[in-house]
């Protein structure tokens, strides 16, 4: 796989995602949901990945900078917050808009972002 076709590739050792055998880690649906949000922005030309990347590392510094392990590093809550910030700091949409979209996504049933058309009943 390239890294014009994985950007997360670009990011440092330290900051790439969790990954066995080459694939991303997710524990929860709404951690594959915001990667696969920010990965599509980036390709719409949304942002730039070096904008995101620079987010995502000021967001672990912030975390390894106050926590002193107090609290467990999550890495897709810094990534879901360094997409927040990118997208804030762009105008694309309010901060206040994108905090509730991300509550409705992760409340969103498990399943629930299967493929419809091919799991054998349809819905009207």
């Amino acid at each position: 796989m390239s890294t014009e076709s994985d950007p997360t590739l670009v990011l440092d050792e330290a900051y790439r995602p969790p990954m066995a055998n080459g694939e991303v880690i997710f524990e929860e649906p709404w951690q594959a949901r915001a990667f696969a949000m920010a990965v599509a922005l980036f390709e719409r030309g949304v942002f730039t990945w070096p904008q995101f990347q620079h987010a995502l590392i000021e967001r672990i510094a912030r975390f390894d900078a106050t926590v002193h392990g107090a609290r467990e590093y999550r890495y897709f809550d810094h990534f879901a917050g360094a997409l927040e910030d990118v997208l804030g700091g762009l105008s694309v949409v309010s901060r206040t808009a994108l905090v509730e979209r991300a509550e409705q996504f992760a409340q969103r049933p498990a399943g629930h972002d299967h493929d419809h058309a091919h799991d054998g009943h349809h819905h009207h």
